[in-house]
């Protein structure tokens, strides 16, 4: 699976530790910066992972920022974007079950490193079931054009 990732300064140490994970399972990984601990703006990297997996130039994405809710947020405002900010093993998982999450977000702040690299997993191994979540999702995506629409 090609994943791209991406963090600002608060989150740059975790998705480091993310991406050694993901190569470690055999993913192919294209890190969109920022590539230290220098002050940057959030918004900046969440709007590259969620154009290329928005795109198609990825598979999922996974961004990191010191809470995850700025990064959640911004991405969010991308059609065909369903980022999921999770904490936890349950909330990885049903963002991926019943939300079909295409970008995982993590609180580099927040979450420790060892719960992290387990939620990356958990998120990755997941299946979205379809089924009435199908429906729900397709709610959505009949929003976003609406959006668009009226924008135009």
């Amino acid at each position: 699976m090609k994943i791209v990732t991406g963090a600002d300064h608060a989150g740059w140490e975790l998705k480091e530790a993310v991406n050694r994970l993901l190569m470690e399972l055999n993913h192919q990984v294209q890190d969109l910066g920022t590539f230290d601990e220098t002050s940057v703006d959030y918004p900046d990297f969440g709007i590259k992972v969620a154009s290329a997996v928005a795109g198609g130039k990825a598979d999922r994405g996974i961004l990191v920022c010191g809470t995850g809710i700025g990064m959640s947020i911004v991405a969010n405002k991308h059609p065909g974007i369903r980022a999921a900010l999770c904490h936890d093993l349950y909330t990885a998982r049903l963002s991926r079950e019943h939300n079909d999450s295409n970008i995982l977000v993590l609180g580099g702040r927040v979450i420790g490193k060892g719960l992290a690299l387990e939620t990356v997993r958990v998120w990755l191994e997941t299946e979205f079931l379809g089924g009435r979540h199908s429906a729900r999702l397709e709610k959505i995506k009949e929003w976003e054009e609406k959006l668009l629409e009226e924008a135009r």
